[in-house]
């Protein structure tokens, strides 16, 4: 990681960024407020929610009841009312007490009332592995999501376009559901002090290649780079892509790349079955004329399970995705001792929970 080269840049983690951000947005606009459950609590959602409640009092920021479904309605409530609230799931698992909430009112009431209603609603939930979250605590559910009409769907991988595309998704007038890994929680990346917006709908260039194009969903980012400096010293030369928003996602960056390197493989955060590496590569098939290869990597085909040796089996790791780009292009009788390859384990230990 490179150092800030400007006065107003330094090294931030995600989660401070996230906490700037919404201190930002929350001076910017007194419609914004901050409510979820916890969001008050010492721990203060890793931080991110740092200091809020002091700066702004506690009629902008607070705790709620173990309720998500009726909070939701709350949340869906005050945005068609002229706020703009960030409600705060801790996990995406029980955002499923709330579909109806979000599916039925929150994406479709803008279409519904002939555009005279609008729902400028942000969604924070965290999502991904963490000591042993298992079945119940670790899924990303983002699929379910993409496929409704009326909603966006965010999962920023940096302290960077995590500030960013908050701050868009704030100002935006739709329901964005604001997805963030616990393992990208304590990763750091240069960030303006500044307001500054990262557009929803616009993806970025992690690393420039021209062998393979590896497209990785939020914390699959972070595996991909280091998948590609694992293939580099074997001379595969391999883009990563973060579409950073997945709906409405940013296909024409991810086709141009494609062309290019005449190979795909899409790295997700879910499963595959009916899920978002499914719709990136479908997307990609219809736009291009010329024959590509392509495969896709996500959660195994099972419910995800507690103890380390079976996790590091159920997640794609830099390791998993090496081997499968080498298979794609293939090469698979290249000579790597995989034995030395190790699964990165930095994030894992350094994330102390509960959430």
């Amino acid at each position: 990681m490179s150092t800030p080269s400007v006065p107003n840049e330094r090294l931030l983690k995600f989660t401070d960024a996230i906490a700037e951000a919404t201190a930002q947005e929350m001076s910017r606009d007194e419609k914004v407020f901050l409510f979820g459950l916890d969001v008050d609590d010492h721990i203060a959602i890793q931080g991110t929610t740092a200091g809020l409640l002091e700066k702004f009092g506690a009629k902008r920021v607070f705790g709620t009841p173990l309720s998500e479904d009726a909070m939701t309605g709350v949340a869906i409530g005050a945005a068609m009312a002229g706020y703009r609230p960030i409600h705060v799931h801790i996990r995406m698992d029980f955002m499923l007490l709330c579909m109806n909430q979000l599916i039925n009112m929150a994406a479709k009431s803008h279409y519904v009332y002939n555009g005279e209603i609008k729902v400028p609603l942000v969604i924070r939930t965290m999502i991904g592995r963490s000591w042993g979250q298992g079945a119940q605590h670790s899924q990303a559910l983002h699929s379910m999501f993409m496929h409704v009409p009326g909603l966006k769907v965010v999962a920023p991988s940096t302290a960077y376009d995590a500030k960013g595309t908050l701050a868009a998704a704030i100002r935006d007038d739709n329901p964005v559901i604001f997805m963030e890994h616990r393992m990208v929680c304590g990763l750091e990346s240069i960030v303006p002090e500044g307001e500054y917006i990262v557009p929803l709908g616009k993806g970025r260039v992690m690393r420039k290649g021209a062998d393979i194009t590896i497209v990785g969903i939020s914390h699959m980012v972070v595996e991909s780079l280091r998948a590609a400096d694992i293939l580099a010293q074997s001379g595969i030369s391999a883009e990563v892509i973060d579409p950073i928003t997945l709906r409405p996602l940013d296909i024409d960056l991810i086709v141009e790349s494609v062309k290019k390197t005449g190979n795909l493989l899409v790295v997700d955060n879910g499963w595959l079955n009916c899920g978002a590496s499914a719709e990136i590569i479908t997307q990609v098939m219809e736009r291009i004329d010329s024959p590509i290869k392509f495969a896709r990597m996500g959660y195994a085909d099972s419910t995800c399970p507690t103890t380390r040796k079976l996790e590091d089996i159920f997640y794609p790791s830099s390791k998993t995705i090496a081997q499968k780009t080498l298979k794609v292009l293939g090469k698979n009788d290249m000579k790597i001792d995989w034995e030395k390859v190790e699964i990165h384990r930095a994030e894992i230990e350094a994330f102390k929970g509960p959430f």
